[in-house]
């Protein structure tokens, strides 16, 4: 938009922006070269990318600023390791709704060969994708048999990135009255990192010392219950050294 001045009143002219399609379209009808034309339609890809990028961002920020309350709704109990995690039925119902609500849609890529590799891919409606990547091994805890080892880690895997890639943290379903704040958590990174840590392990040398860290972090986090998860991990993984 500009202004122009003509005897004492101001007259608005509307323009429109300028945009690589702009250019692209006046090119073209300016006869230009193949090469000027292959530059502008670059130019043009490069300009769409930029722009399903900065949605992408405005739209998880929106997402963020209301997320979803997720709550630790299932009770595991084998032995004498007993926890709670968010079912990835739940996690998956509420936060592709509030993704969806914003234009970003959610899914998974497995892969599997000697590890299971799970990958969350976040969507635009633009184009735009983020992704997040875990791996590791069957989870062999408790009395499963092998398929069942292998949906476990799956869908283990599939609510950690699906929190990592969202940035939503279950909850305690009993907070004490703290109003859904869990003052008791491990940061979801930080327990996926030392479960990642735990499956690449090679002696149980390398345990002893990781398994140090591991409970110090529990400890100064409260969290109970990733410890009983990471231990069960350990476990598992120092039978197979």
């Amino acid at each position: 938009m500009s202004d122009i001045e003509q005897s004492g009143a101001i007259v608005t002219v509307a323009h429109d922006p300028v945009t690589p399609m702009s250019m692209l379209q006046l090119a073209l009808s300016k006869g230009a070269s193949i090469e000027q034309m292959q530059q502008l339609m670059d130019l043009q890809e490069r300009h769409e990318r930029n722009e399903a990028r900065k949605a992408f961002v405005i739209a998880l920020a929106k997402f963020k600023a209301n997320p979803p309350e997720i709550i630790k709704n299932i009770k595991v109990a084998f032995g004498t390791t007993k926890y709670a995690h968010a079912g990835l039925d739940q996690a998956s119902e509420k936060i592709g709704a509030a993704l969806a609500g914003v234009g970003i849609s959610h899914t998974w890529d497995i892969q599997q060969a000697e590890k299971i590799k799970v990958t969350c891919i976040l969507t635009h409606i633009l184009g735009h994708s983020e992704r997040v990547s875990m791996e590791g091994m069957a989870d062999t805890s408790g009395s499963k048999n092998p398929l069942q080892a292998i949906a476990s880690a799956i869908s283990f895997m599939q609510r950690y990135t699906l929190f990592m890639a969202s940035g939503v943290a279950p909850k305690n379903a009993d907070d004490d009255g703290r109003g859904g704040v869990n003052t008791h958590e491990m940061d979801p990174r930080a327990k996926a990192d030392f479960a990642a840590a735990i499956d690449a392990l090679a002696d149980k040398k390398s345990a002893e010392t990781l398994w140090a860290k591991i409970a110090d972090a529990c400890t100064k986090s409260g969290d109970v219950n990733a410890y009983a998860e990471l231990k069960t991990l350990m476990t598992a993984k120092v039978k197979k050294l």
